[in-house]
This record gives C-alpha cells, sequence and structure tokens, in this order.
C-alpha cells in the first residue's frame, strides 16, 4: 500500500495481521522492495498516481513478479514506448506477464454492442474494400457525460466534487491532459473496443478547454476522427461540464448502433436498416447489466489468464498504448496524423450469431 494509515484500514476488513502490512511509512522490512522478495507472492496490482507507477512496475518485473497495473499505461506516449520497449529488451516475456488494466474493456454493455456491429457491414466508405465482420461508417460518433457528473444543492450553490478528481496529484498534475488524460483513456478504449481492429483512427483534430478549477490544465475536449478506410465522426468529452449524458453511436452501412450508460441498466439499441424502396428499420432495444464498473471481471479475466500460464490479450501494453496515444492526440489539439504505434489483431473469422 502507499501508505500504512491505508494498509490499516484495508486490513481492518480483513484476517491480516500487521505482519502483513507493506506500505513506503512501514518501516525496515516492510517496504515495496520486501514485499516482491517473498516467494509467496506470484503477482502484484499497482494502482499509484500516474507518476509514480514506472519505477514500481520496473521493480516488480525485475523480481520475477507478474503485474496488472492500473490505466494509462504512462504519462505520456514516450515514456510508454521506453517502458514496452524495456520490458520486452529485459524480461522474459514468455514467463513474466504485464498487463495493464483497463475495465471498460470488461463492460458487457460494449461487448455486446460489438457484437452487434460486426452484423452490420464493411468499414469505410462503400468504394474502398474492407474485410468481412467489421463496420462500415459514413459517420461514427461517441460522447459522453463526465463520469462523475457535477451537481448542485438546494442549500448549495458550489458544485460538489466527486470522490477521486479532489486528489493533490490530479489538482496539480505532472502529466500532460490532467484527468482528461487519467479519465479520458476509459472513453478511447471503449471507442476502439466499439469500432473494432480492423480500421484504427489514424488523423484528428480537437478544441479543448477547462471548465473546472481544480481540474488544470483541461477537462473538456471536442474532436473531429477519421479513420484508416476514411470514415469520419465526431467525439466529445467533458469532466466538468453539468451537462449528463453518456452515450456511443456508431453508425454503420448496414444501420447503427447506440450505446447509453445512462440509468440504472446500460442499454444497446440497435437499428437494422432495410434494403428497398421502403427502407423498412427493425428497432431492437435491450439492456445489458454490466458487472460494477468492469474491475471484477477485469481482475478476474487477468487471474485466470495468470493460472494457464499465459497474458489476457486485451490487458497488452500495448492496447493501453494505443489508448494512450488516441486520448494524446486530444490533449494536443491541432490537427495531426496519429502514427499507428499499435492495432489489434484482425478477428480471424467472421462473427457469429449474424442474422442473414
Amino acid at each position: 500500500m502507499w501508505s500504512l494509515k491505508s494498509a490499516q484500514n484495508l486490513a481492518s476488513s480483513t484476517t491480516l495481521s500487521e505482519d502483513n502490512l507493506y506500505s513506503e511509512d512501514s518501516g525496515d522490512g516492510h517496504g515495496f522492495a520486501d514485499l516482491i522478495k517473498r516467494s509467496d507472492i506470484e503477482a502484484v496490482v499497482i494502482a499509484l498516481p500516474i507518476i509514480n507507477q514506472p519505477a514500481y512496475i520496473r521493480q516488480a518485473l525485475t523480481a520475477g513478479k507478474h503485474v496488472l497495473s492500473e490505466k494509462p499505461i504512462a504519462e505520456n506516449v514516450e515514456d510508454a514506448q521506453d517502458l514496452i520497449s524495456w520490458y520486452h529488451t529485459t524480461v522474459d516475456t514468455t514467463r513474466v506477464f504485464w498487463s495493464v488494466a483497463e475495465n471498460y474493456r470488461y463492460l458487457n454493455s460494449f461487448d455486446y454492442a460489438r457484437r452487434q456491429l460486426q452484423c452490420l457491414g464493411r468499414i469505410g466508405p462503400p468504394n474502398k474494400p474492407s474485410p468481412p465482420g467489421s463496420i462500415d461508417t459514413s459517420h461514427k460518433q461517441a460522447s459522453s457525460r463526465p463520469m462523475y457528473p457535477y451537481t448542485k444543492s438546494v442549500t448549495d450553490q458550489n458544485p460538489v466534487r466527486p470522490a477521486g478528481t479532489d486528489t493533490p496529484w490530479r489538482k496539480t498534475p505532472t502529466h500532460q491532459g490532467g484527468f482528461l488524460l487519467d479519465g479520458g483513456v476509459h472513453f478511447a478504449a471503449a471507442l476502439r473496443l466499439l469500432l473494432g481492429p480492423s480500421d484504427p483512427i489514424v488523423r484528428l483534430s480537437a478544441y479543448t478547454t477547462q471548465l473546472q478549477p481544480h481540474l488544470p490544465p483541461v477537462d473538456t475536449v471536442a474532436a473531429s476522427l477519421q479513420t484508416q478506410s476514411g470514415a469520419t465522426g465526431t467525439f466529445s468529452l467533458s469532466f466538468g461540464t453539468s451537462l449528463r449524458d453518456c452515450e456511443w453511436v456508431v453508425a454503420c452501412k448496414g444501420g447503427c448502433v447506440r450505446v447509453s450508460l445512462l440509468g440504472a441498466v446500460p442499454t444497446v439499441t440497435t437499428i437494422v436498416v432495410g434494403g428497398g424502396e421502403s427502407g423498412e428499420e427493425k428497432k431492437e432495444q435491450v439492456e445489458v447489466a454490466n458487472e460494477r464498473t468492469g474491475v471484477p471481471p477485469e481482475v478476474r479475466k487477468w487471474t485466470e489468464a495468470l493460472v494457464a500460464g499465459r497474458r489476457n490479450d486485451r490487458q497488452m501494453p500495448e492496447e493501453a498504448l494505443a489508448d494512450l496515444e488516441l486520448v494524446s492526440g486530444w490533449i494536443f489539439r491541432s490537427a495531426i496524423v496519429i502514427v499507428i504505434l499499435y492495432s489489434s489483431p484482425s478477428p480471424s473469422s467472421t462473427p457469429t450469431g449474424c442474422e442473414g
């Protein structure tokens, strides 16, 4: 744990003894270096402020421990590349697995929406060939409300600051983009999951601004995106606005899919466009419950993969790098071309469950 106090608070609800508590202020024999020397410890979860994580990741991997580190992978793309390069050149990657957490990749609502999209057409404009089982979009749009929306009480006109956004390292971030980078990677991961691996975003332009004084330097972005095939779309995200909305819409050749995280249970709406002059449409809306925030299945899939002697593909550091690359593009704001540092392998087979 980062501090003895936090370790003690956690231990109070468990059967752990004081001898099994480790923190940076616990004294000799109970620091992180001592923890990873234990032969009965095979894997560690590292969830620290962004600036502090790389050193602990290196220590744990060097000690031969499997690591699940918190998103984002690093403060910036360059540091992420350096860390990945170090991992592949220094550590036996066939035996010691480094994974990066991203709970949005384990939300059932996005998995269901992706399967629906795979049934609706090919990628890109109609004059460009695309592999089967992907999405063909003349318009792709994703818009989100803040993950932690701001509200006003009846008696207090000051915005209520949600837990987690008022921490010192977020109020005075060392990383470019602040909370927009820290929290934005969730939405980048969700967007990449919906669009699929065959048609990555390669160009964007964006405007950013800061609405909340305690979330510097920026907390809001509006971006225009273009994929490798030429499909275009828009994306907006704010952690500082009063708007309550959390929605992704992807339009394809054969219809569109809308994911909404508002409400007690997320909904996924699929509209299939009919052929011929009538243009009949088939609309279906289903509730797709997520397992909490996606963290429980994320950690479970990580441990299941370790027991099987492998790494979960959705948790590869290269996936986290691709998320960070996209968010960094938003923060840079001006029109840029994204160098594809990593692209997920394309599906090897046509999706199942699609009606003819």
